[in-house]
């Protein structure tokens, strides 16, 4: 069965800022590709919600965040198998200091 797919206000506009400088430094047309492939890549936790890996912190593991790991983008979410959701609470770029983001949430 298919899980729904949540994101938080805060993983839309990380996912907006990331396109938005992909947009500034390399165009319009690279910037849509990126999105397209953040939006896919996320959709496909419908599918396989358990596709992630555990963080590397494990502050992120106790609270039970899994990681998407995309090229140089991390999708953290958690999967509750209850309510058949996955919910994407951030997208960062790994060269980002993400363990504080993840702990502003």
């Amino acid at each position: 069965m298919k899980y729904r797919i949540q994101r938080t206000d805060t993983a839309d506009s990380l996912i907006r800022k990331i396109i938005l400088y992909v947009a500034e430094n390399f165009g319009t047309d690279v910037a849509l590709e990126k999105l397209d492939h953040l939006e896919s890549s996320i959709m496909s936790l419908a599918d396989n919600p358990y596709i992630g890996l555990q963080p590397r912190y494990n502050v992120l593991k106790r609270q039970g965040y899994l990681v998407l790991v995309l090229e140089k983008d991390l999708v953290f979410y958690k999967v509750d198998d209850q309510k058949k959701e996955v919910t994407v609470y951030a997208v960062v770029d790994q060269r980002q200091d993400y363990l504080n983001i993840i702990r502003g949430l």
